[in-house]
């Protein structure tokens, strides 16, 4: 098997004298790669796995300011384990660097400290590989994302399906890196859809994002670099899914003859499914396939918009932002997670929510450290002041807190899981994320 790889993009500015990023100062922009596998090995995998169907990768941006991509979810410990190192060894300051996970739900763990090493020696290896560089943006569009709580009549309750009618952003971010003699180096583009077509497998696989890169890197050589960066997808599953809801289906039956109702609450990963039977076994090859087919369209998609492209910029300007929201907390009373019933809660704790900028030239690329459904970035995008403006998600340790799913305030009425479990109030977390990235936008352009 042909081993993926652990990928660092990173973008640096490069200014003389004194001048830095916050006094507006143009720079010749600088980008780097680098190459590190981060899948576990047989030893490390968990005591349900059935081994690796691919490898997974982790990619990275820095800079005085960058960009990073991590399988599955970050870990907040490792990501604070390299942010301290690599302030202390290259001067880069914690919090300028956007962590964002992938959020794919079929990636294994590496002990955290062996992790920390391949990621500090990924993000090392890109800086000392920086090579004077321009950037070029697009938006491309994608159909293969779909609202995914649905009120069934027939079934007469909520449940995970695909709603056609629902709010849904299309949209393919994509930034792409060349050098300034046109060779290509890396692209990061970001889409809103969870990553769970191989969800049940209990195998090692990127899912649909890690062939996604595959495919785009298998056009532009061995060198190049790309990485996926997951948009807010709290509401958002594949299109096409069916494979999933029959396996569910048959683990549904399976549970019922133990006389167990687990239609409201569902075992992780493939747990109760039969691997000798041979209907089990087609679905999960199916599973297998949609992955590549889902990773092979969306990667069309990105390579036409980077073959579209026709501006690019080289001396850029260059920031790096943080800040801190909180938002009203609430605990629900009445148990469950799913779907289907009317949830009870009682006030909690605020929770605190970071959000994070790095903004190159004038494209913003937003973070939010929860899981927001994608109408929040809708909102955000449609009073960005900039037309390129990507919102990455479940970045730097996913939550950093209690949280879970942010709805926005017109989903609060689906009797959803994601609705149920998150500990948000409603009214508060959509605003506070919206005005408080608006307000990292505008100090750093002003």
């Amino acid at each position: 098997m042909k081993a993926k790889t652990l990928i660092v993009i990173c973008l640096a500015l490069l200014v003389s004298g004194s001048g830095f990023a916050r006094e507006h100062v143009r720079g010749q922009l600088k980008v780097g790669a680098a190459k590190i596998d981060v899948t576990p090995g047989p030893d490390q995998l968990g005591r349900n796995s059935y081994g690796v169907l691919d490898h997974t990768l982790f990619s990275n941006g820095t800079t005085i300011a960058g960009l990073a991509n991590v399988d599955g979810n970050a870990n907040q410990r490792c990501v604070d384990a390299v942010n301290e190192r690599i302030e202390k060894e290259f001067g880069i300051p914690q919090g300028n660097i956007i962590y964002n996970g992938t959020h794919c739900h079929s990636t294994g763990t590496v002990p955290m400290d062996e992790l920390t090493e391949r990621m500090y020696q990924a993000i090392k290896q890109a800086y000392q590989n920086m090579v004077p560089a321009k950037v070029g943006v697009g938006n491309g569009v994608c159909y293969l994302n779909v609202k995914r709580d649905l009120f069934d009549p027939e079934r007469g309750t909520w449940w995970e399906g695909p709603d056609y009618d629902g709010k849904s952003d299309k949209t393919v971010g994509v930034l792409y890196f060349e050098t300034l003699d046109g060779k290509p180096i890396a692209t990061y583009y970001n889409y809103a859809m969870h990553a769970v077509i191989t969800g049940q497998l209990d195998m090692i696989t990127g899912d649909f994002p890690g062939k996604s890169e595959e495919y785009i890197e298998s056009r532009y050589g061995d060198d190049f670099v790309a990485i996926f960066s997951s948009g807010a997808a709290g509401d958002q599953n594949p299109l096409y899914f069916q494979q999933t809801f029959d396996l569910r289906d048959i683990r549904i039956a399976e549970y019922a003859k133990r006389g167990e109702d687990i239609s409201n609450r569902m075992p992780p990963g493939g747990q109760g499914l039969d691997r000798n039977d041979p209907e089990v076994h087609r679905l999960m090859e199916e599973q297998k396939k949609m992955a590549e087919s889902y990773g092979q369209i969306l990667g069309e998609e990105v390579k036409y918009v980077i073959m579209m492209m026709r501006r690019f910029e080289t001396d850029v300007t260059l920031e790096a932002a943080r800040t801190h929201v909180t938002c009203p907390g609430r605990r629900q009373t009445n148990g469950g997670d799913r779907a289907g019933y009317a949830g009870e809660y009682e006030d909690a704790d605020d929770i605190s929510l970071e959000l994070g900028l790095v903004m190159l030239d004038d494209i913003p690329v937003c973070a939010v450290s929860g899981e927001p459904y994608n109408q929040i970035a809708v909102e955000l995008k449609s009073k960005s002041p900039y037309n390129f403006t990507i919102v990455t998600t479940v970045t730097d340790g996913h939550n950093k807190g209690r949280g879970g799913y942010i709805p926005d305030d017109e989903s609060y009425g689906a009797q959803v899981f994601e609705v149920l479990s998150s500990g948000y109030k409603q009214g508060y977390a959509q605003k506070a994320i919206v005005d408080g990235l608006l307000d990292l936008i505008h100090d750093a352009t002003h």
